[in-house]
Order: C-alpha cells, then structure tokens, then sequence
C-alpha cells in the first residue's frame, strides 16, 4: 500500500530511516538516566509476524497513551490505541478501503492520521476519544490515486498540521484551526515540481511547526515557522546537498522551549541527530 508521508524526503536508502524517523519521535526533556530505563514491548493482537509487518507507534501523549499502526498478515494497515494500563483499541475509518494509519495524539486522547480510499485518495483523519471520527479534505488537495490530505500532527490547542498533494504532485502544508478553518502554506524555497515540496512534522502547544522542504534541486532542508507565519530555515551543519541522494536536513520535533531535534544524512549518506535550541540556533540559518 503506498500513502502520503508527513515527511518530504527523495529516493534511496534515506526514505525508510525518515520515515521511521517521522513516525517514531521522542521528547526533548530527557533525563541522564533514562537509557537505563524500563522497556516495555507491547504488539497489537493482530498484526502480522512477516517482513514489514507488525506494529508501529508513532505518538504518545503526558498520560502515556499510545497510538499508531499496525501491518496485518495481509499488508493491511490498521489503527491502534494503547492506554496507559496496556489496553489496546483497534480502529479503521468508516470508509477506509485501503488502510488507516495514526500519527499524533494530543492529551485529551485526539487522534489524527489518515486512510486510503477505494480510489487511492488519501484523506486526513481525526478520531475522537469518544471514537468518532471526521474526515480532514484540505480544499485544495488533489483527487487523483496517491493525492489528497494526511493529517500529521496534533496540539493541546486543537490544531491540526499536515500536509497535501495537490493535482500536480506537489506536496505543500495546512494547518487546521479548531474551528475547521484550513491555512495552507509553502516553506520559502521549496519546489514546486511532483514530489518535490513542503512536510510537516511537529506543531508545539504554542502553534510553532517544524518539518522540512524539498527544494528544486532534490535536497532536503528544515525549517521552522512561528505562529505568525514567520520562516526560519536551517541545515544542520555536515548536512549533505548532493540532488536526489536522500541528503539534507529532516526535523522531526519541536518543544514548547522552541528546541528542535531530527536527523540530518551526510554527503556519506550516513545518518546523524541534532538538536536545534533557540540559544544557539543549530547553525545554517538562512
């Protein structure tokens, strides 16, 4: 099954590292000695035993509830809830033929993410902690097979950022307001060719987004926007900018302290952390 990601990134051995990356975000106010913490494996009763199946979380929230997807026996992607006594939910949207799949929970137990129509069109999602479910269209997003809405993140606040294709290919960010307005923006610099465009990862309790862009060369770059609209964007200093190998910058959170974290691929193609913190900014502003 082939979906959106909340994450713009190029071909090559990068996609399925970014991918986990986006999908697997840790927070920043980590103590010393949490290394030497208490691990707890957890399945989904369901999910598959094969090569890229299995259960994925992707979100959890200041309770300790859990959500994410698992890959049945058949391939089909699920979605799951954990509560913090180890109870697991399972859900499918209504109407989602093709998979559903969570991304981020805030902590009232709102989830969003997406499913895949019978037509292939991807549509945003958000679960209720009742169970309802609404669907997420950005007026914009095309309507063809592996375009449309997948919704990526969640706050506090109640608003939602994610991201579109459009009927040309390019991907470009919304940010839904809690009371279903849609704001679509583009990071300064991003390409406008297919694939190429604007992700989205991380939108902190104060509305600051964070994510990367695809420029028209193939290289990946972060950026930040603040609540305003304002842009910053940054590469992570011994970021590679070799076209379409999978090299850049790739954010993958952001804290209520405006620190950022993610992962920047080299001209080696190998895989680094970094830590953005608004003391030191990270480097390579522009």
């Amino acid at each position: 099954m082939k979906k959106l990601k909340c994450f713009t990134f190029n071909s090559g051995s990068w996609a399925r590292a970014a991918l986990c990356l986006a999908v697997c975000m840790l927070g920043l106010g980590v103590s010393a000695n949490a290394q030497n913490g208490h691990i707890i494996k957890f399945d989904v009763p369901g999910a598959g035993a094969g090569a890229w199946q299995g259960t994925m979380p992707s979100g959890i929230n200041d309770a300790g509830a859990i959500t994410g997807e698992y890959i049945d026996a058949s391939g089909m992607s699920h979605g799951f809830l954990r509560a913090p006594d180890g109870r697991i939910t399972t859900f499918d949207a209504p109407v989602a033929n093709q998979g559903t799949w969570a991304y981020g929970m805030n902590s009232r137990g709102v989830i969003v993410g997406g499913y895949m129509d019978t037509s292939d069109v991807v549509h945003g999602l958000l679960r209720t902690p009742d169970g309802k479910f609404i669907v997420l269209d950005d007026p914009h997003a095309g309507t063809a097979a592996y375009q449309g809405t997948d919704a990526c993140a969640i706050n506090d606040a109640g608003e939602i950022t994610g991201i579109y294709v459009d009927a040309s290919g390019v991907v470009h960010v919304f940010l839904r307001a809690p009371d279903g307005k849609f704001t679509t923006f583009d990071a300064p610099g991003a390409g406008n060719g297919s694939g190429q465009g604007t992700g989205v990862s991380s939108n902190n309790p104060a509305g600051a987004i964070t994510g990367s862009y695809t420029d028209a060369d193939g290289v990946s770059h972060g950026y930040l926007r603040t609540p305003d609209g304002r842009f910053t964007i940054f590469d992570a200093p011994g970021a590679g900018r070799v076209p379409d190998l999978g090299e850049g910058t790739f954010p993958a959170g952001n804290n209520s302290a405006g620190a950022i974290t993610g992962a920047y691929v080299d001209v080696n193609l190998v895989i680094h952390g970094f830590l953005r913190t608004m003391e030191h900014g990270g480097g390579g502003e522009r």
